[in-house]
């Protein structure tokens, strides 16, 4: 039976939705983004989605992401009897693989072109490492990507070598100093989560060279994975 109301609490799921049935996704967070002319209810933000928004919605299934929602909010919707789909996502292939299982069966919908042409570009043997990088994603404190990311790994299939990929924690939390210091061939700076520009967040290096890159195109999962082999891998 194919899902015809779905409520997505995960940007990157949200946009790989639209791109497949935008008029069954019903309700979707703040920080959905894209398509930018997307036009559902919103359930507030991906930490503290709106439960009772989401129910009075009456959705088929709720998508969710253990790394982006609470399970505190997944078990509260089941609890109420909504079904929700979790998917874990720290690789591409991964990410590839969580998409087959949610559209064939979990929604039931034909998968979308972009699917397989990303399966093509991403999910093959890694490149050899071509330069080594640092990425930042917060300051003050700064905090980089580590280990067991799918930034990390989308990072490591353009042979980009990450520094902090051994590094305990998966977003670790680390002085400047030490990002500067780490042996990086170029930090890259997204504009998001936190908005890095040039006016803020190069000015913090003095011997290791910056970039400002799309923050989309190194941290979601869908449609953009197609752009970002072509765009980020320049």
């Amino acid at each position: 039976m194919s899902a015809d109301r779905v409520v997505s609490l995960v940007p990157s799921i949200t946009e790989a939705l639209a791109s497949a049935r935008s008029e069954a996704l019903v309700g979707a967070t703040d920080w959905c983004t894209h398509p930018a002319d997307l036009h559902v209810t919103r359930v507030r933000g991906t930490k503290n989605p709106d439960l009772a928004a989401i129910r009075a919605l009456s959705p088929d299934v709720v998508v969710a992401n253990k790394e982006e929602n609470r399970e505190l909010d997944v078990r509260r919707l089941r609890d109420a009897g909504v079904r929700v789909w979790v998917c874990e996502i720290e690789t591409v292939p991964q990410a590839v693989a969580a998409y087959d299982e949610l559209f064939g069966d979990v929604l039931g919908w034909p998968r979308p072109d972009w699917l397989a042409e990303a399966r093509g570009l991403w999910c093959r043997s890694l490149p050899p490492v071509e330069r080594r990088v640092a990425i930042p994603i917060w300051r003050d404190p700064w905090m980089v990507v580590g280990g067991c990311t799918f930034t990390g790994d989308l990072a490591r299939r353009l042979g980009w070598d990450n520094v902090f990929a051994t590094h305990e924690g998966r977003y670790p939390q680390v002085d400047v100093a030490e990002v500067d210091g780490a042996g990086a061939d170029a930090v890259l700076l997204p504009d998001e989560p936190y908005v890095f520009t040039s006016d803020d967040g190069p000015e913090a290096f003095a011997r290791t060279p910056t970039e400002l890159v799309s923050g989309r195109l190194l941290t979601w999962y869908g449609p953009s994975l197609v752009d970002a082999h072509a765009s980020v891998a320049r």
